[in-house]
């Protein structure tokens, strides 16, 4: 399942590590496009879950429309290829308002199920699904994910031992083919002439992000963030297992259960986030559609709009 690659020809995608400054480079680009921005961010989905995802303000969405932000509530389940069927009526809409497309996020499994498609794969298999979830009542998660590591080692490696949900899928995809999740999500690169010309993604120094990290931790707990959580976690619709597992979200869940102390919390949302941006780097760089906009800590966000509009010269 691919999107018409005219269309996509005609889109913008703007992406990079979390903690980059995205959200201002991409105001800054929907100004001077005459374009509306699209979430290709996984958590920003979710209503509720708003200091965690540093989603744009209410006024920096208001300035320039904004698409696909909270669509849902932090009890439900979103797949890729919901997320790629809603893209694609997104899209359809802007085009046909005379308006630019422009995909501001940093989940790169979105952004290459946009710009390569989706594997679609066998339906559900609810004979399997039981017997998974049997294994788990009987041996915990860590038991099905192990089954996983052997059936599919490359789809283990993408997963969290949590991500119960997911481990499933890709086991029952195992199971009905033969063939390795991974190995069928696989898709391609359109041609080079079929190809969106417009897909960059920021990279930062290191040291300097990393920084950033750490300090937007620190602001988004002095803005909230225990709270928000402590309200997310009240009955009775509860969370998804895709919620629970968000950055900074997870962390806060674990030490209002009784698990460690906030400070431990804290730093481990440090770690998993400065782990998360290495993951993105290595996303970015591997998908041979995305054009590098090497940035510096002294350039604002001005500056890299108008050098990314330059570069297409």
């Amino acid at each position: 399942m691919r999107i018409d690659s005219e269309h996509l020809k005609r889109c913008w995608f703007l992406g990079g590590p979390t903690a980059v400054g995205k959200t201002d480079v991409a105001l800054e680009l929907a100004r001077r496009l005459d374009a509306e921005i699209i979430a290709l961010d996984s958590m920003t989905l979710y209503r509720g879950m708003d200091i965690g995802t540093a989603k744009p303000s209410p006024r920096e969405r208001t300035t320039i429309p904004h698409h696909l932000f909270d669509i849902l509530t932090p009890a439900e389940e979103f797949s890729v290829a919901q997320y790629h069927q809603a893209a694609q009526a997104v899209i359809a809409d802007l085009l046909a308002r005379g308006k630019i497309p422009l995909f501001v996020g940093g989940t790169g499994l979105y952004l290459r199920a946009l710009l390569r498609g989706v594997f679609e794969g066998p339906p559900a298999q609810p004979g399997l699904r039981a017997e998974y979830q049997r294994l788990i009542d009987r041996e915990g998660t860590k038991s099905l994910y192990a089954r996983l590591k052997q059936a599919d080692p490359e789809a283990a490696a993408r997963l969290h031992v949590n991500d119960v949900r997911r481990i499933i899928r890709a086991l029952e995809v195992y199971e009905s083919t033969g063939r390795p999740l991974s190995e069928q999500q696989q898709e391609t690169p359109l041609a080079e002439s079929d190809r969106p010309p417009h897909v960059y993604w920021l990279s930062p120094p290191r040291d300097w992000l990393y920084d950033r990290i750490n300090r937007r931790v620190d602001q988004m707990l002095e803005a909230g963030l225990l709270e928000e959580v402590r309200s997310l976690m009240a009955p009775p619709a509860g969370l998804s297992r895709t919620a629970r597992q968000a950055l900074g979200y997870k962390e806060l869940f674990d030490f209002l259960e009784g698990t460690g102390s906030l400070a431990v919390a804290t730093e481990a949302i440090k770690t998993r986030t400065r782990q998360f941006a290495k993951r993105q780097h290595t996303w970015y760089r591997n998908l041979v559609e995305c054009r590098e906009i090497r940035i510096t800590p002294e350039e604002c966000p001005t500056e890299i709009a108008g050098r990314i509009l330059d570069s297409t010269g």
